[in-house]
């Protein structure tokens, strides 16, 4: 899509290694798709409401506490041959950070039931502080292998464990288990995990297991994105505690469906980034950084022919998608699933994964320092003027400042004496002119399908196969008009994701 031969070789090849985990996230994004919607019709709607402020105290510690050292091990060890020390420091660092985890769940869980006005939640202390000890401790396991170029032993590991974690939290209520035994379940899932990670992560090294100097050196490397992390997480989850505070849990499960989305984000852009900085790190190393804006083009160009048709269709067809995966019950969070959707196109250009293998994390700081300054008085305000509309808005407002910031500093981290770069040669403007210009063309035509048919499908019969009917109907009709737009203008779709398939590489 740019770039010459032999860089559009390179950067196919790079994606390719990132392949495995892609394929790996895309077989258990079924199971993991499974937990909320089984759950939303086996639980009480206030039921339901408390399963998700339970994993939103759970997740925040997650990526609070590690304050970076785990994200560092992308940039340490595709630079050393000492590999042992920095797993071995940074396994015992999220031990730590998983106890103190646990000790912060037993502490603060009063007062966070008392704000969210849920006091069923203490009910559930003992298990959500085992939960977020473990899975804490447990962070490095993917991390470390993909870190050493072990795409497909990171890919497996995916596979198993997002396996076993949709098994453990879908199974049990499925057999009349109530929530309070699928939090058990996923504590004793994150134990094995713990006692996994360790296992996996140290087999085959050598050496000592820790290195003072090393590990203040990879201290001093995480700090600032680390700072960032305890502005970014609260940040972007402000929003769901302002609302936990503000309804009632049954209100609040309706908001967070209307924030659900399919795990296709995750799903690509995390191993494309996740490869991308183990990338930036070997062209460094052989001298050859004048290929990165390359490699970063291309895995953009790629992401945008996924992520733009995606959101286009996820908002267009809202309303047949939340009720064929959640039920009419939950139609009133449209509105909110749809400004939601901006998260996708938000994330075709993996900034902050470049900004972090060439070392900038101090810029990801201030991006999440602004946008921690913009969410304060925006959600404030928000949930009390707009309610749930608020909620989402203040989040969107602050993603677009924080993307922003994040966006002009990657032309100087991507630049060499030889070549400088402008904001206009990072971005791949012909791979995003055309796959808009297909979403939105196919988007439209969802908007008019469902003008004409909304009579027919209020007469369907109840049952599963009518309820998904519709939305079938919109995906087979949008996915035909964006190839078809994609192929008049000259795109082969297959040609495009070819670069996201596994291959051999030297």
């Amino acid at each position: 899509m740019s770039g010459g031969g032999s860089s559009a070789a390179s950067g196919n090849s790079f994606l390719g290694r990132a392949g495995p985990l892609v394929l790996a996230r895309l077989f258990t994004a079924g199971l993991t798709l499974s937990i909320p919607l089984v759950l939303a019709r086996v639980l009480h709607l206030d039921e339901y409401g408390t399963y998700y402020q339970l994993f939103l105290i759970a997740t925040t510690l997650y990526y609070v506490l590690p304050f970076g050292v785990v994200q560092s091990l992308y940039y340490f060890l595709p630079r050393t041959s000492e590999k042992r020390p920095y797993l071995g420091q940074t396994l015992l660092f999220m031990s730590g950070a998983g106890l103190l985890g646990a000790v912060l769940v037993y502490v603060l869980l009063g007062p966070v039931a008392a704000w969210f006005s849920n006091p069923a939640l203490l009910e559930y202390r003992g298990a959500l502080a085992a939960y977020t000890a473990f899975l804490l401790g447990s962070f490095p396991l993917e991390v470390s292998l993909t870190a050493q170029g072990r795409t497909r032993a990171s890919a497996c590991v995916y596979l198993i464990s997002d396996a076993v974690r949709a098994a453990v939290m879908v199974v049990p209520p499925l057999l009349g288990a109530s929530l309070h035994g699928m939090m058990v379940a996923v504590a004793v899932f994150a134990a094995l995990r713990f006692v996994a990670t360790w296992v996996v992560s140290l087999r085959g090294s050598t050496g000592p297991l820790a290195s003072a100097s090393l590990f203040r050196a990879q201290l001093a490397y995480s700090a600032p994105f680390g700072a960032a992390m305890l502005l970014a997480i609260p940040q972007q989850n402000a929003h769901l505690y302002a609302v936990a505070g503000a309804v009632a849990p049954a209100l609040y499960a309706l908001y967070r469906v209307g924030c659900f989305q399919l795990p296709v984000v995750d799903l690509l852009y995390t191993p494309t980034s996740e490869v991308l900085m183990v990338r930036l790190g070997e062209l460094e190393r052989e001298g050859r950084l004048e290929e990165g804006v390359d490699a970063f083009r291309d895995a953009a160009g790629r992401l945008a022919y996924v992520f733009l048709p995606f959101a286009a269709f996820l908002f267009a067809a809202a309303p047949e998608f939340i009720g064929a995966l959640f039920g009419e019950t939950f139609l009133p969070a449209v509105p909110v699933f749809r400004v939601s959707v901006l998260g996708v196109v938000l994330s075709i250009l993996p900034m902050d994964g470049t900004l972090r293998a060439r070392g900038l994390t101090r810029a990801i700081f201030v991006s999440y320092a602004v946008k921690a300054a913009v969410t304060v008085p925006l959600v404030i305000l928000g949930v009390k003027h707009l309610g749930l509309m608020g909620g989402i808005g203040s989040w969107a407002v602050a993603e677009v400042v924080g993307k922003a910031m994040l966006l002009v500093r990657v032309p100087a981290a991507l630049s060499t004496p030889r070549r400088q770069l402008q904001l206009v040669d990072i971005i791949p403007w012909q791979a995003l002119g055309r796959s808009a210009l297909a979403a939105g063309a196919a988007g439209l035509a969802v908007f008019l399908l469902r003008a004409g048919a909304q009579g027919a499908w209020m007469q369907l019969p109840t049952g599963f196969f009518w309820r998904v009917l519709p939305l079938a109907v919109a995906g087979v009709l949008f996915c035909v008009g964006y190839v078809g737009v994609l192929y008049a203008a000259g795109v082969r779709p297959l040609t495009v994701l070819a670069g996201l398939r596994p291959r051999r590489t030297a």
